[in-house]
C-alpha cells in the first residue's frame, strides 16, 4: 500500500483516478476469494455475475459494463484493502463489489469511504457492515436478520418454549446464536442451555445427549458448511433424537444440498431458516435455475443469487442516474431502490442502505424421492434488526 501511494496523498489520489475514467464505460471492480477455501463461494458468486450480464446485456444507460476481477485467495483484509486501491488508482474503476468474506468487506470499505465510490456488498453478513462506509449497500443478508427472525419464529409458530442451543466458537457462530437466543426470549422463549464447540470439531455426539438430556422443545445448531452438518446429523441419530418431539433448527448450511446427500434420510424434519434456495417456487426463480443450471451444470445458491441481485442493483443505480458513476450519485439513487429477484421482492433500505427481502422458514421433506427444502412459511419485508435497534 505504501509503494502504491508513495508520494501522494490517499485520498487525492483516489478521487482523482475516478475523473480520468473513459465516459463511455463503467468499470466495476470485483472483490472476492477466487482461489482458497472459499473459492466455490466466489464461483457461485461470479456465475450470478456473468449470468446478470449475460441476461440484460453489457450496456446500461449507454455505458459498457466492464468487470474487474481480483483475487483475495482467502480472509485478508489487508490484501482486500490494497486490491480495492489498486483498482480505483490503477485500473480505474468506478463501483468496488463482491466480497465473499466479512473481514475483507470492512478492510475495503475504508477505501469505499475515503475515495467516496459505490460499494456493493454481494455476500458478507455482519451487521456493521454497512456502517463502514456512506458509499456502500448490501444485497445478500445478515446473519441476525436470519437468525433472531428464526427465533421469533420458533416460539410463536414453531410450538417451541424452550430451546438448548449449539453453536460453533467462532464469530459467525456466536452472531448467530445471539441473535436466535434474542428473538426467542423477546418473543417469550426460554433458553434452557447452551454450548459452543471448536470451529473444527468432528464430533457432535456428546454435545447433543447433553441437550437431549435437558429435554428441550428444540435444539438450535450453528456450523459452518462443509462435512460438519453431515457430522450433526450423524450424531442426531446415534444418539436418538426425535425430529417428531424434539425439533431441530438452525440457518440455511445447515441442511444445503451436499449436508443433504451426507446426511440422508436422518434429516427430515429438519427446519432451517434462508434467504433463498432453489426451490423457491416462483416464475422468477424457476427461469433463474434453469439458465442458471444451463450454463454452470450445477443449482445456484444464495452465494450466487447475492451476486446477481448486486448486479441488479448497479444496473438499476446507472439507470436512475442516467450513466453517472460517482459515488454520491450512485448511492443515492441506490437508496429505496425496489426490484424482483428470483428469491422475491427485494428492495434497499434508504436509512441503513441494507438490504430488505424476505426470509423463509423450510422443512426437510422428500420430494419424488429426494430430499430438498421444502419452504412452509415466511416472514416478509425483513430488516436488519440490529439496525433497527441503532435507530431506535
Amino acid at each position: 500500500m505504501r509503494k502504491l501511494l508513495a508520494g501522494i496523498g490517499t485520498l487525492t489520489a483516489l478521487l482523482l483516478a475516478g475523473t480520468a475514467n473513459a465516459q463511455s464505460t463503467v468499470k466495476v471492480g470485483v472483490i472476492m476469494s477466487f482461489s482458497g477455501q472459499f473459492a466455490d463461494a466466489a464461483a457461485q458468486m461470479d456465475n450470478g455475475i456473468k449470468l446478470y450480464v449475460k441476461q440484460h446485456g453489457d450496456t446500461v444507460a449507454g455505458k459498457k459494463i466492464e468487470i474487474i476481477r481480483k483475487d483475495t485467495g482467502g480472509i485478508a483484509p489487508d490484501v482486500a484493502k490494497r486490491l480495492a486501491q489498486e483498482l480505483i488508482v490503477r485500473d480505474k474503476a468506478d463501483i468496488l463489489a463482491g466480497f465473499t468474506l466479512t473481514p475483507n468487506a470492512l478492510a475495503a470499505a475504508d477505501v469505499s469511504a475515503e475515495a467516496k465510490k459505490f460499494m456493493v456488498v454481494m455476500n458478507a453478513a455482519t451487521s456493521i457492515i454497512t456502517t463502514k462506509s456512506p458509499y456502500m449497500a448490501r444485497t445478500s443478508v445478515t446473519t441476525p436478520m436470519l437468525n433472531e427472525t428464526l427465533g421469533q419464529w420458533a416460539f410463536k409458530s414453531g410450538g417451541i418454549k424452550k430451546a438448548y442451543t449449539m453453536v460453533s466458537d467462532y464469530g459467525p457462530g456466536q452472531d448467530a446464536e445471539e441473535g436466535f437466543t434474542r428473538g426467542f426470549k423477546d418473543a417469550g422463549g426460554e433458553i434452557i442451555g447452551s454450548v459452543r464447540f471448536p470451529v473444527a470439531n468432528p464430533d457432535f455426539a456428546a454435545f447433543v445427549q447433553r441437550g437431549k438430556d435437558l429435554n428441550p422443545d428444540g435444539l438450535y445448531i450453528w456450523v459452518p458448511g462443509g462435512a460438519q452438518p453431515a457430522a450433526v446429523g450423524k450424531a442426531l441419530a446415534e444418539r436418538g433424537v426425535d425430529l417428531k418431539k424434539t425439533k431441530v433448527i438452525g440457518q440455511d448450511a445447515l441442511t444445503d444440498d451436499s449436508a443433504l446427500k451426507s446426511m440422508g434420510d436422518a434429516s427430515i424434519g429438519i427446519i432451517t431458516v434462508a434467504n433463498y434456495d432453489y426451490t423457491h417456487d416462483s416464475a422468477m426463480n424457476k427461469d433463474y435455475v434453469k439458465q442458471f443450471n444451463a450454463e454452470y451444470g450445477r443449482n445456484p445458491d444464495f452465494f450466487s443469487v447475492g451476486a446477481y441481485d448486486g448486479m441488479a442493483l448497479i444496473y438499476e443505480a446507472l439507470k436512475k442516474t442516467g450513466g453517472k458513476a460517482d459515488g454520491d450519485s450512485l448511492i443515492a439513487a441506490a437508496k429505496g431502490t425496489k426490484w424482483e429477484s428470483p428469491r422475491g421482492p427485494m428492495a434497499i433500505d434508504p436509512d441503513t442502505r441494507d438490504v430488505v427481502e424476505n426470509v423463509y422458514i423450510r422443512r426437510v421433506e422428500k420430494v419424488d424421492g429426494h430430499l430438498q427444502n421444502v419452504e412452509f412459511d415466511k416472514v416478509e419485508n425483513v430488516k436488519d434488526p440490529v439496525k433497527a435497534r441503532m435507530k431506535n
